[in-house]
């Protein structure tokens, strides 16, 4: 008996070729543009830590009544103009280059309104140098700036599509955010000390930022590497958090308002500026491993991209028999059939016809499902590095729901929130999804 020839096909088409290498090439700009917006975080975090020591020394200049500090908070004045001309510089260079270039409408939203906020800096020291403004008025504003700041890194981290750097902008996020609330603490134990007394509404607001500070390190320590852990680790055992925690057991014996001298409020400054320094150190090593990283992954996706231009170049006088179980349309391992069972399916595919492709002829084929599987294994991977991000947006919504119910300050309602997760033994954020999960039905049921 005469058999017809098996027929053969292509390997792949040169329209299936040019979108292989069109994903690969998107994902090279995708990673780029995660690295150029880590270079913006790079430039945000150091302009926040030279705002956050010219807000303690401006404090101490106002509460002081221009008696102190006043040379130490021009020479971080001028430490913050440097900072932030730099930060300028790099968004410029990135995103205004002919025009307005292609960028995550978010990111660029909260780029726009911290810039709007540095242009008015120089308003806001000329106020603090004529002693136009209260302590208190000029944290206000200072930190208001700096939370536009760090909303700029946060919507870096929630846009990111890589999950490795996803994870280390979570983790610098948290580092930041924790180190924001140790600014803060500092800024107010200066005007309690440089106004000579405490009472207990502001011991209450320095034990509340130190919660804070805790929460936000215990992120930090769930997304970072062994590393930095162990380097936070060093930290709270170091001699400045030692002397901190000093301090802070000096301020609560004076919640009842008794005096104290007004120059402790520099030793108090000192001490607490060696810790946020330290804090610094590890911030900077964070951000030298996303600089890393980054540069690798866009390394490697362009190695990537060259190999399978080579591959497919190898694969172009080839064909696979037609019926081949080594493409998608036979593939068993691919969902198809509802309720086929890949057990049957398998026994169907015969041992003849893949031995006939386990050559070169396969190897196409893979090509496709390894990309695929790469984009799955990624979004996966992002899914659950941004659980600590879904968590923080769920309790910033609960907090101004607190807010709004009970009259209170952020930091109060989040003291709240936090009072309220030990009291049934889970965390802020399952407290917070109740909260917004329950408000969210009120809404609907009016």
């Amino acid at each position: 008996m005469l058999h017809e020839p098996e027929s053969t096909i292509a390997l792949c088409s040169d329209a299936t070729k040019r979108f292989l290498l069109a994903a690969k090439h998107a994902e090279i700009t995708v990673l780029e543009q995660l690295s150029s917006n880590c270079r913006i975080v790079i430039a945000v975090r150091e302009l926040i830590h030279e705002l956050q020591k010219e807000r303690g020394a401006s404090n101490i200049f106002l509460a002081s009544k221009g008696e102190r500090y006043n040379t130490e908070r021009m020479q971080y004045v001028s430490a913050s103009e440097q900072a932030e001309s730099t930060l300028k510089s790099h968004l410029k260079s990135l995103y205004l280059v002919d025009g307005i270039t292609t960028g995550n409408p978010r990111l660029l939203s909260s780029i726009t309104l911290a810039m709007q906020a540095t242009d008015y800096l120089p308003r806001l020291r000329e106020q603090v140098a004529k002693q136009q403004l209260t302590p208190l008025e000029s944290t206000r504003a200072y930190s208001r700036l700096v939370a536009s700041l760090l909303t700029v890194i946060f919507e870096a981290a929630d846009i990111a599509s890589d999950p490795t750097i996803t994870r280390l902008l979570v983790a610098l996020f948290n580092f930041i955010q924790a180190k924001e609330y140790a600014g803060q603490e500092r800024a107010w134990g200066a005007i309690g000390f440089a106004e000579t007394n405490f009472d207990a509404r502001l011991c209450e607001k320095l034990t509340a930022l130190q919660h804070a500070q805790e929460h936000h390190f215990s992120i930090f320590c769930e997304f970072s590497c062994r590393t930095h852990k162990d380097a936070l680790h060093a930290l709270n055992n170091s001699p400045a958090a030692m002397d901190v925690t000093q301090l802070r057991n000096m301020i609560a014996q004076l919640s009842d308002g008794s005096p104290i001298a007004g120059e402790i409020s520099e030793v108090w400054f000192d001490v607490a500026t060696r810790r946020i320094d330290a804090m610094q150190d590890i911030e900077v090593a964070l951000t030298e491993t996303l600089n890393q990283q980054t540069n690798t992954k866009v390394a490697n996706a362009k190695s990537e991209m060259a190999n399978h231009q080579q591959l497919l170049t190898s694969f172009n006088d080839e064909h696979a028999t037609d019926g081949s179980p080594l493409t998608l349309l036979f593939d068993p391992t691919m969902p198809g059939l509802a309720e086929d069972s890949k057990e049957d399916e398998l026994k169907t595919v015969s041992l003849n016809a893949q031995t006939k492709t386990l050559s070169a002829h396969r190897s196409f084929y893979d090509l496709l499902r390894s990309q695929a599987q790469h984009i799955e294994d990624m979004g996966r991977e992002l899914e659950e590095a941004k659980r600590a991000i879904v968590e923080q947006k769920l309790i910033s919504r609960a907090k101004l729901v607190v807010m709004e119910q009970f009259g209170l300050s952020e930091n109060n309602a989040y003291r709240r929130l936090q009072k309220q997760a030990m009291s049934e033994n889970t965390t802020i954020a399952a407290i917070a999804s109740k909260i917004v999960d329950i408000t969210t039905k009120t809404v609907a049921r009016k």
